[in-house]
């Protein structure tokens, strides 16, 4: 989409201090800033998350519905996780300065930085960056719905879900840094996704996360 604006006009603006507008702050390690065409009214299909975290903290998983997410890393080093629905893989990506890793459009997908004073950048193809975030999901969706789709006992979802905070955005939320041990490589099983193209609806696929 081209966007049409007056350029000659004294409100249109092409420079802007991303220092100034904060989306979030856990701490002053932990924080993420925002550009979008809502700071910068010059901006065309284009705009940014500003990222900084220490070691083994999370961007925590979401999605973003309205565009593709390029992760570049600028200073210490990430891990940038992916869920491919077409593989029903985990793909794990570990990034270190002047490398990238690439998230498509809906992609479920999380960060993790695995030293400190970690800085990336997420560059988006879209004018604001919308997201859905993992911890709205769990918080969100009524324990009723979770205990009957997929046979649990409500009152142990609600307590396992307890500590989970509407809006994490960076975890984790419910430890100290110093108390937080990294977890260990494991492999996963998903339940499948299914999509209206698979000849089979039925098919199950495990899946499996892959290290690069």
């Amino acid at each position: 989409m081209t966007k049409y604006m007056d350029y000659s006009s004294p409100e249109a603006q092409f420079s802007y201090d991303v220092n100034k507008s904060p989306l979030f702050k856990k701490d002053h390690q932990n924080l993420i800033n925002i550009l979008g065409v809502n700071q910068l009214n010059t901006l065309d299909n284009t705009s940014l998350l500003d990222i900084y975290l220490s070691k083994h903290h999370f961007v925590e998983p979401h999605y973003h519905q309205n565009a593709a997410e390029l992760v570049y890393c600028i200073s210490g080093a990430a891990i940038v996780s992916i869920l491919n629905p077409f593989t029903k893989e985990i793909l794990n990506y570990r990034i270190s300065p002047g490398q990238v890793a690439n998230v498509p459009q809906g992609w479920w997908h999380y960060e993790e930085a695995t030293k400190d004073n970690t800085h990336l950048l997420a560059i988006f193809n879209s004018p604001v960056p919308e997201v859905v975030l993992g911890s709205d999901i769990l918080k969100l969706t009524p324990s009723s719905v979770m205990s009957k789709n997929y046979c649990m006992n409500e009152n142990a979802w609600i307590k396992t879900t307890e500590k989970v905070k509407s809006g994490t955005y960076i975890g984790p939320s419910c430890l100290e840094p110093e108390r937080y041990s990294p977890p260990r490589e494991t492999q996963f099983s998903y339940p499948p996704y299914y999509y209206q193209y698979q000849p089979n609806p039925y098919h199950y696929r495990q899946c499996i996360p892959k290290t690069f």
